[in-house]
């Protein structure tokens, strides 16, 4: 009976000890779902389970607070001109994509997306950007797709996004550089995206990639539909059969064909990797305008540098013709219309030389007869 008494007494003891210690847990349970509870959605936003939606709502900065469980943040349409670090206060450890397409955005700042360690997907399409922080992401961030197309202020600012690109977020895989009125390309500008698998860099003005080196052999898919491309050179072949897999769009570019492209017809015939390289024609010179690049003969393709030199040439003599021909139509009406003074002024030079031809006569004539030299001593006495 002893042994059982205590034994009771022992589980009444344990019992109370877990009552006090399960009541804090509790309390604490309670505080912090109660907390979650309360917050709401931010002003002007629609939320949607982890989803969070602003869009078009004349936004100037970024609503606050975020719902800490947001995993999706979208701010379409506002008029957000700046992105600071006190943009995303709070930290955001489970966000990972974010829309910020059709905004004002011209500035991203240093630390911008610190608080936001899982963030894979950002959409910065359709602002005018003129600076973009390197710093603006953590290190060791997780970003895989960035979408940056028709977000750049002008082609000028091609070094803003080539900063980025090269110190900042190494781990991308999907890169969209579209609708920026690129030019050129900076050097080595991808070199350091070990994983890139996908660069849209369709509707551009490029008209050349030869200072680009796409040393990632992870590369599937290269969009350069629609540039200001003649001919791709043959440093650039040899370094696309390098990249196993490549799917490359040469669509819609204005291609030279004459010898020059030699080799890339060539090697058009022979490889795979373009996909749309039955739609590739001409646009020079005109008598092989629309003609297909993949039925182009070795025949066909003609120098036509020195036939440009021969037509500039006959053009500049023709046009210094007409410029001889116009000063001396110019030249004829001046003496027409000044005849009378021309005329006077002949008339003058004809009277000069006369008198100056008659005294040198008369000089010669007296110096050749003494006696008209005495006479004329003796008239001077």
């Amino acid at each position: 009976m002893r042994a059982g008494g205590s034994v009771r007494l022992l589980i009444q003891k344990e019992k109370q000890v877990r009552r006090r210690v399960s009541t804090p847990c509790v309390l604490l349970f309670l505080t912090c779902f109660g907390s979650a509870a309360n917050l709401e959605c931010p002003h002007k936003c629609v939320c949607k389970g982890t989803t969070v939606e602003c869009n078009r709502q004349n936004l100037t900065s970024i609503p606050q607070p975020i719902l800490p469980n947001t995993t999706t943040l979208i701010l379409t349409g506002n008029v957000i001109t700046r992105l600071t670090k006190e943009s995303f206060p709070a930290h955001l450890d489970v966000l990972a994509e974010l829309y910020l397409p059709d905004n004002r955005i011209e500035q991203v700042d240093p630390g911008v997306f610190v608080n936001m360690p899982r963030l894979r997907f950002l959409d910065l399409s359709n602002n005018k950007i003129l600076n973009f922080s390197p710093d603006a992401f953590p290190e060791n961030n997780m970003l895989q797709v960035l979408n940056l197309s028709r977000s750049l202020y002008n082609f000028s600012y091609a070094d803003v996004f080539c900063n980025l690109l090269k110190h900042a977020v190494p781990k991308l895989s999907n890169l969209i550089l579209a609708n920026n009125d690129l030019v050129v390309l900076p050097d080595d500008m991808f070199t350091s995206l070990s994983h890139l698998t996908t660069l849209d860099l369709k509707n551009n003005s490029l008209v050349s990639i030869t200072n680009v080196t796409f040393q990632n052999q992870t590369l599937i898919s290269l969009d350069l539909r629609n540039n200001a491309l003649k001919e791709l050179s043959n440093g650039t072949l040899k370094e696309f059969n390098q990249i196993p897999g490549l799917q490359l769009y040469l669509l819609g570019n204005p291609w030279v064909c004459d010898c020059n492209i030699e080799d890339m017809v060539m090697w058009l015939q022979s490889s795979d990797i373009v996909v749309d390289k039955q739609n590739l024609t001409c646009t020079q010179p005109k008598n092989l305008r629309s003609n297909q690049l993949l039925h182009l003969k070795h025949s066909e393709l003609q120098c036509i540098d020195s036939g440009n030199m021969e037509v500039t040439l006959e053009t500049s003599y023709v046009f210094l013709g007409m410029v001889l021909a116009l000063i001396g139509l110019i030249f004829l009406l001046v003496l027409y219309l000044n005849r009378k003074g021309i005329k006077k002024w002949m008339y003058n030079i004809r009277d000069a030389c006369r008198d100056h031809m008659e005294g040198y006569h008369y000089r010669y004539e007296i110096n050749s007869d003494p006696r008209l030299a005495n006479l004329s001593l003796n008239s001077d006495v």
